[in-house]
């Protein structure tokens, strides 16, 4: 079996936690006694939000209202982690974010999540263009990866908790995904439990401004050439084609109109937008929101697990602490994801307005890494740590984190590679009190 590589990302750090799950959090015990432990300034200074500092407080009201009811001092496990994430009741502030129609989530990954994710209790998105690459799964179909498999095994797992999130793109529309999932008799189920949504893609972090993209064998191009872009860009030699997907087109008019008619064909459903990282992506999310968009994803230029050219990786998009510092949310339900692996950078996204942060490569990782329990064991690290986190700063209930607990990159970070929105202290002294 092939191993599944993730250049750039931190592949060694949620390998080790899909192993070793909470224990994960800590230095190798092994250590204990031989070796002393303090910040590493060898480490890479990363993004925007990687230079933010989360900094507790010396005076801790939240922490005295907590001890008062308990009667006791509280500790990490009476943070509160529970929370709604677009509609969708979960016990942790995370989702597993939209895996699509890529060999990588076809060929068994995309099943083992959804169970687990099902296990846990946490909104799992299946991405676009699974009906037309895979199939929906009807009629004892077989086909890899095919919409509903990964429905089905989530359901098997688990009963109460999170959802399904089925997303639908301009090719998906021509497919009818969203009828016939929710005329479905399996995904009837998730519509009597109120855990069904829908989400409307309009772009993603990888590829801004593009469709979807990924690779075909040159024999299943020619059944798919009337549905999408088909480009011949390899040697004859090479078993594969380019296919791409188209964009849409939207203006705020068209995409407000979007989401009324959501809610307004499927009424029993969750209604989901994901955004890509766009320099107006702020102004979008007020026009889902005020259509009635129970939840806004935004994917930050750092996000991405599929087929992508090179160049849209490296210098198109905004990134994921620009994106934050763009959209206020209000109270309203904000998704965020881009690199998400531990609980610091989590709880630093949830500081700065998300409701919930999405698991993409590190979840896929993570199954590979272990099909049986790697999800599972890397949410319960990140669950520790964001116990650990919020309860160091006064916080009981994860969802009172905000900008007044992050600082700004340490002295020794490059200052010019902070994000443009957090530049200095009194920027984020600011922002929080506006959002109060």
């Amino acid at each position: 079996m092939t191993r599944l590589e993730a250049p750039g990302f931190a592949d060694a750090q949620a390998r080790d936690r899909a192993r070793r799950g909470a224990a994960a959090v800590f230095p190798d015990p092994g250590a204990y006694g031989s070796t002393v432990f303090g910040e590493d300034r060898a480490a890479p200074v990363g993004d925007g939000i990687d230079q933010l500092r989360l900094v507790p407080p010396v005076f801790v009201p939240q922490r005295l209202e907590r001890l008062l009811e308990l009667g006791e001092e509280p500790r990490p496990e009476d943070v509160l982690l529970s929370t709604v994430v677009g509609g969708l009741v979960a016990p942790y502030p995370l989702y597993v974010s939209a895996f699509g129609s890529t060999d990588v989530s076809a060929t068994g990954a995309g099943v083992s999540l959804s169970r687990q994710a099902g296990e846990l209790g946490i909104p799992l998105v299946i991405g676009e263009n699974v009906v037309p690459v895979s199939g929906y799964g009807r009629l004892g179909q077989q086909e890899r990866g095919a919409l509903l498999g990964r429905i089905e095994a989530y359901l098997k797992a688990g009963e109460s908790g999170g959802g399904v999130v089925v997303q639908q793109s301009t090719q998906d529309a021509d497919a009818e995904v969203w009828n016939t999932v929710y005329s479905d008799p399996t995904a009837s189920r998730l519509l009597e439990q109120g855990r069904l949504a829908f989400e409307l893609k309009v772009g993603q972090g990888a590829k801004p401004g593009l469709g979807g993209q990924t690779l075909l064998r040159r024999d299943q191009a020619a059944a798919m050439a009337d549905r999408f872009t088909i480009a011949d860009l390899y040697d004859r030699q090479t078993d594969a084609v380019l296919r791409s997907g188209t964009p849409g087109t939207f203006t705020r008019e068209i995409l407000g109109q979007q989401v009324r008619l959501m809610r307004n064909n499927y009424p029993r459903c969750r209604v989901w937008v994901k955004l890509p990282p766009a320099r107006d992506v702020g102004e979008a999310a007020e026009t889902c929101w005020a259509a009635g968009a129970d939840a806004v994803t935004v994917d930050g230029a750092e996000g991405g697990t599929g087929w992508a050219p090179t160049v849209f990786l490296q210098h198109v998009g905004l990134s994921l602490a620009d994106c934050l510092g763009q959209v206020d949310a209000r109270g309203r339900s904000l998704l965020a994801s881009g690199r998400i692996v531990d609980g610091a950078r989590a709880a630093k996204c949830l500081a700065l307005g998300a409701r919930a942060v999405g698991l993409g490569r590190a979840a896929l990782i993570a199954v590979d890494e272990d099909p049986d329990h790697g999800l599972i064991r890397l949410v319960e690290a990140l669950a520790l740590e964001l116990r650990l986190v919020a309860s160091a700063l006064g916080r009981y209930d994860i969802s009172h984190l905000d900008r007044t607990d992050l600082w700004p990159q340490p002295a020794h970070a490059p200052a010019d590679r902070a994000p443009a929105a957090l530049e200095h202290k009194g920027a984020l002294m600011e922002s929080a009190e506006v959002g109060q």
